[in-house]
C-alpha cells in the first residue's frame, strides 16, 4: 500500500488522483462539442453549462469523499469541525474556479483548443522524460559512489584461494539449479525439480533472486548478475493482493535490493526498495507504533501471528527494521522511514525491563510485554544485533542504540550465559525467571555479535567480548562436531548429563543455517586465528557430502542419523547467508570491510553513513 495512503486527506495515485483525471478529461470533452460560434442558442448554452458546473462538482466532491482505504475514510468523517469547514472552504474555491475556467472554454474556438491540448500533451511529456533522467519517479537525485571495499583483491595464499574458488562453484550450482527449475518463483525444490513458496511472502515471487543479488555481485558472477537484474526490473512486483510478513520481507526482499544498488549503482534497485518499503508502513498504523507481524500489502490490513502471547508482536520482528529503514529514508529523501523506526525505541524505552532484559512479546496496542520469555535465539535474536550494528553504521553516532546494546549485553551475561560442567559457554533461554538450558542454531550468530562490538565496549571489557565471542563460536563448532554428518542441530541442550547435543527429535534438523558459519567469519575478521578457516572448510566438506544434490542444495531432517533424509528445499538465505559468509571467510579483509559496511541479518552489505560523505553530498545539492 503506498505510503500516501497514511495521510487521510491525499489519495493514492489510483484512487483520487484517477478521478482528477476523469474530471480533466470530461472538460476537455465538453469543450470540443461546445465550441464555435452559434453552436448553441443561449438558453442551451445555460442548460450545458449548469449541467458542466453539476459534473464539476461531483468530481470534486468525489476527490475529497470517496476515500480509497479505511483509513482514508476515518480520516475524513472524524476531522474537527475546523477541518472540516477548511474543506468545504477549499471545494468552493475549487468549484468556482472551475466555472470561471468552463466559461472561459466555452468561449474558445476550435483551434485554440487543440493547441492547448498539443501543448498541454508536450508538457506531459517533458515532466515524464525529466523524471526518467532523474531516476525513480518522485526520488531525488543521487549522485551514486560505490562505497569502499565493493570489491577485493585475490587471497594471496594459492590453497585459500582454491578453497574460496569451491565455494563460488557451489553458489554456481545452487544458482544454475534455480534458475533450470524454479526461474522467477521463490525457492528451490532440489530433489523433487521444481519450485517451492513460502507463505512467509504471499503472493511477491523472486526471493531467491533478490537474496542472491550482492552475493553474485561479490562474487564477481557477471553474467548471472545481470540476468538477476533484469529479472528485477521486468517481473519484480509488489502490487499483490497477498499478506506477507513484514520482517523476512524486509530482511530479505528490502535488504536484498538495498544491498545491490549500494553495490552496482543500478537504478531500478533504489526504486523497488523504495517502492516495497511504501508499502510495508501501514503495518505500523496501530495504537503504540509498534508494528504488525503480518500484513495485506493491498489493503493495508495487519494483524500478528495467532500463537504470539495474546496477539504480541516479536522483539526480533519488529527491533530488526531500524537498517533498512534508515537507509531507505537515506535514498528516497523521505524521513518517515527513520521515523517510525526510532519511534519502537521510544515505546521499549519507557517500558520497565524485568532484570534488565528484553522480553520476546510486546502488545502493540496495550505497549505492555507479554508473557516473560527472553531468547538470544529465535523471537529475539536479530533486535540485539540491530542495536548494534545501528550505532556502527551511524559512524558510531547513534549513542542511543550503543546503550540499549551495551546495557542489554550486561544483563544477558548476568542472566543468560552459563558454562556447562566442561566448560562449555552457551546462552540459555529465560522464562518467567527460570532458565532452559538450551541453545539455538540461531544464537550462535551472538559469537560474531559480541566480538563484532568489543571494540565499542568500555575499555576494560574488549578483551573480554572477544573471548566472549571465541567461546560461543567453541561451543557452536561442537554442536557441529557431535554429529554424525557434523552439522549442527537446530537446537541443543545443556542438562540430563547432556552437552552441545540435540536430545528431541524436533530439533535434530538442518535447513543448511548460516549462523555458525556467520561466527567463524567474524571471528576471522577480528583475530585471524587460523581455526576459524579451519571450521568453516569442515562445514564445506559436510555441505558436500550431505546436502549437496543434482538438483541443489537440500536441508536434513537428521543430522546424528548415518543416512540422509533430504529435506528437499533449497533456502533462498542459503545463497544469501550461508554462502556469502563462507566465501568472505576465505576472502582478504578488504572485501566488504568492517568500518564501511554493516551486514542486515539476511548478510546483505549495507554502507556506513559516513558523516564526511553526508556533508559532501549535502554540499553538492
Amino acid at each position: 500500500m503506498p505510503a500516501a495512503s497514511l495521510l487521510p486527506l491525499f489519495g493514492s495515485p489510483a484512487g483520487p488522483g484517477a478521478l482528477g483525471g476523469s474530471a480533466g478529461g470530461g472538460a476537455g470533452g465538453g469543450g470540443r462539442k461546445a465550441a464555435g460560434p452559434g453552436a448553441f442558442r443561449l438558453t442551451e448554452k445555460f442548460v450545458l453549462l449548469l449541467v458542466f458546473s453539476a459534473f464539476i462538482t461531483l468530481c470534486f466532491g468525489a476527490i475529497f469523499f470517496l476515500p480509497d482505504s479505511s483509513k482514508l475514510l476515518s480520516g475524513v468523517f472524524f476531522h474537527s469541525a475546523a477541518d472540516g469547514a477548511g474543506s468545504l472552504e477549499r471545494i468552493r474555491a475549487d468549484h468556482e474556479r472551475a466555472l470561471r475556467e468552463a466559461k472561459e472554454t466555452l468561449q474558445k474556438l476550435p483551434e485554440e483548443i487543440r493547441r492547448d491540448i498539443r501543448q498541454d500533451k508536450e508538457k506531459l511529456l517533458q515532466d515524464a522524460r525529466g523524471r526518467k533522467e532523474a531516476g525513480a519517479p518522485g526520488l531525488p537525485q543521487r549522485l551514486f559512489r560505490q562505497p569502499v571495499g565493493a570489491v577485493g583483491q585475490e587471497p594471496a595464499d594459492p590453497v585459500i584461494r582454491e578453497k574460496r574458488d569451491k565455494i563460488k562453484e557451489m553458489m554456481k550450482h545452487a544458482w544454475d539449479n534455480y534458475k533450470r527449475y524454479a526461474w522467477g518463483l521463490n525457492e528451490l525444490k532440489p530433489i523433487s525439480k521444481q519450485g517451492h513458496s513460502s507463505n512467509l511472502f504471499g503472493n511477491i515471487q523472486g526471493a531467491t533472486i533478490v537474496d542472491a543479488l550482492d552475493t553474485l555481485y561479490v562474487m564477481e558472477m557477471k553474467e548471472e548478475f545481470k540476468e538477476a537484474t533484469e529479472w528485477v526490473e521486468k517481473n519484480l512486483d509488489f502490487n499483490v493482493n497477498a499478506e506477507i510478513s513484514v520482517f523476512e520481507v524486509n530482511i530479505r526482499f528490502v535488504g536484498g535490493l538495498l544491498s545491490a544498488y549500494y553495490l552496482s549503482g543500478e537504478e531500478v534497485f533504489r526504486k523497488k526498495a523504495v517502492e516495497l518499503g511504501e508499502k510495508l508502513l501501514p503495518a505500523f498504523n496501530t495504537p503504540t507504533g509498534i508494528p504488525w507481524a503480518l500484513l495485506n500489502i493491498k489493503s493495508g490490513i495487519g494483524r500478528n501471528w495467532p500463537w504470539a502471547s495474546g496477539g504480541s508482536s516479536i522483539l526480533a520482528e519488529f527491533g530488526t527494521l531500524h537498517l533498512e529503514f534508515i537507509h531507505l529514508s537515506h535514498l528516497s529523501g523521505n524521513p518517515v522511514f527513520a521515523e517510525k523506526v526510532m519511534n519502537i525505541r521510544k515505546v521499549l524505552n519507557r517500558l520497565d525491563k524485568p532484570e534488565g532484559l528484553y522480553p520476546n512479546y510486546l502488545n502493540p496496542s496495550s505497549g505492555q510485554w507479554g508473557q516473560h520469555h527472553v531468547s538470544i535465539g529465535g523471537l529475539g535474536d536479530s533486535f540485539y544485533e540491530y542495536l548494534l550494528k545501528a550505532w556502527l553504521m551511524s559512524d558510531k553516532t547513534d549513542e542511543e542504540g550503543k546503550k540499549m546494546y551495551y546495557d542489554a549485553v550486561q544483563a544477558i551475561e548476568t542472566h543468560l550465559i552459563r558454562k556447562s560442567s566442561s566448560g562449555l559457554t552457551y546462552i540459555a533461554e529465560w522464562k518467567g525467571g527460570l532458565l532452559e538450558h538450551k541453545m539455538g542454531h540461531l544464537t550462535c550468530f551472538a559469537g560474531g555479535m559480541f566480538a563484532l562490538g568489543a571494540d565499542g565496549a568500555p575499555p576494560d571489557k574488549t578483551g573480554h567480548h572477544i573471548e566472549l565471542g571465541a567461546e560461543i563460536a567453541r561451543t557452536c563448532h561442537e554442536s557441529y562436531d557431535r554429529t554424525s554428518m557434523k552439522l549442527g542441530p537446530e537446537a541443543f541442550r545443556f542438562d540430563g548429563g547432556v552437552e552441545a547435543i540435540a536430545t528431541r527429535q524436533n530439533e535434530k534438523y538442518y535447513i543448511l543455517r548460516p549462523e555458525v558459519i556467520e561466527t567463524y567469519m567474524y571471528m576471522w575478521r577480528l583475530t585471524h586465528d587460523p581455526k576459524y578457516r579451519q571450521w568453516g572448510w569442515e562445514a564445506v566438506e559436510a555441505l558436500e557430502k550431505h546436502c549437496r544434490v543434482d538438483g541443489g542444495y537440500s536441508g536434513i531432517r537428521d543430522v546424528y542419523n548415518n543416512h540422509e533424509s533430504h529435506d528437499d528445499v533449497q533456502q533462498s538465505f542459503f545463497l544469501s547467508e550461508t554462502l556469502k559468509y563462507l566465501y568472505l571467510l576465505f576472502s582478504e579483509d578488504d572485501l566488504l570491510p568492517f568500518e564501511h559496511w554493516v551486514f542486515n541479518t539476511e548478510a546483505h552489505p549495507l554502507p556506513v553513513l559516513h558523516k564526511d560523505d553526508e556533508n559532501k553530498e549535502e554540499n553538492k545539492k
